[in-house]
């Protein structure tokens, strides 16, 4: 007699024939498996849904449904389409055969049939699905690294915000959709007032924080459909589809009072103040997503030359650089 196994396999019997049924699922209990024995295609269907079935034995010929049909649903259905199935029949022609493959059957095994021959095609059903299980457990952990892999390729790590490279690519496709359907899209340049004081007075932990912190305001007030970035440094971007200049004035404002209101950490005073540069388009002197970025970043050191702590739209005409430079901020 063959050794149960210790974690014993869920068979599903598809038999209409209950003399041959009742053989073929004592002989398999002895083998140690489970056995669920329907007599019906519907059941069948029923319970490979709602049962974590490793394998089916499925009899051609059932009183409601062709057995064919049967398997076809099954290997079309997402939820079972990787348990094997055995056909059975006392139909053994070649053309009963490649009929029973075009459906999905995994193996074919004519009546009658040999106890032991039936144990052993069962058996090496659950084996190639098990190595199919791992197979798909071991592409599951690989899909999950290089999804890792790239959520580290497009993101900062210490604010968790998008990073320069990610926004680029961004603001390229939104400005090419901005010209093909004329919609507004703005861009906001964020930048810290005085950051390197920050640093020199507190530390870098202190200004560590002081752009996560930031991070979060800027998050807090601006929309799912918006993109924000850390630029570079105490440098960060935002960019707002559908979204003209007027409009943009919402969340600069909000960011600049969230600022004011003092939301910092490891800060004795708990505030810092930042610029803000605002810039939109459509317009005739922006013909690229690059160059809508540098206008932002010039109109954000406008707002620093007039003061800081306050929001600038449009660059000053002597400021606009050509497309890719910027004179840096303070």
């Amino acid at each position: 007699m063959i050794e149960p196994k210790k974690d014993p396999a869920l068979i599903l019997l598809v038999e209409d024939n209950r003399a041959e049924a009742r053989l073929t699922k004592k002989f398999l209990e002895e083998c140690g498996y489970e056995v669920i024995w329907v007599e019906e295609g519907t059941k069948a269907l029923r319970v490979a849904k709602t049962q974590e079935v490793d394998c089916v034995l499925l009899d051609l010929q059932l009183p409601d449904i062709n057995g064919a049909e049967v398997c076809r649903w099954l290997k079309g259905n997402d939820d079972t389409r990787i348990i094997p199935i055995i056909m059975l029949t006392a139909k053994s022609s070649t053309e009963d055969k490649v009929a029973g493959f075009r459906v999905g059957a995994d193996d074919y095994l004519p009546k009658p049939y040999s106890d032991m021959e039936l144990h052993a095609r069962i058996y090496a059903c659950l084996r190639n699905k098990s190595l199919q299980d791992e197979l798909r457990a071991r592409n599951g952990e690989l899909q999950v690294m290089l999804d890792r892999v790239e959520f580290m390729a497009v993101t900062d790590p210490l604010t968790g915000m998008f990073n320069r490279r990610r926004f680029e690519t961004i603001v390229e496709t939104e400005f090419i959709r901005m010209k093909r359907y004329g919609s507004p899209l703005t861009c906001l340049m964020v930048d810290i007032d005085f950051f390197k004081e920050v640093n020199d007075e507190f530390g870098h932990r202190a200004g560590d924080q002081v752009l996560k912190d930031l991070a979060v305001i800027i998050k807090d007030s601006t929309r799912q459909v918006d993109t924000a970035a850390r630029w570079g440094g105490e440098e960060f971007v935002i960019l707002l589809p559908e979204t003209d200049k007027q409009a943009g004035l919402v969340p600069a404002n909000r960011i600049l009072s969230s600022c004011a209101q003092g939301k910092f950490t490891n800060l004795p005073l708990g505030r810092i103040t930042v610029s803000i540069g605002i810039v939109g388009v459509p317009d005739v002197n922006i013909a690229s997503g690059e160059r809508l970025i540098d206008a932002a970043d010039m109109a954000m050191y406008g707002a620093k030359r007039k003061g800081r702590n306050r929001i600038e739209q449009d660059p000053p005409a002597d400021l606009l650089p050509a497309a890719g430079t910027s004179p840096g901020s303070q």
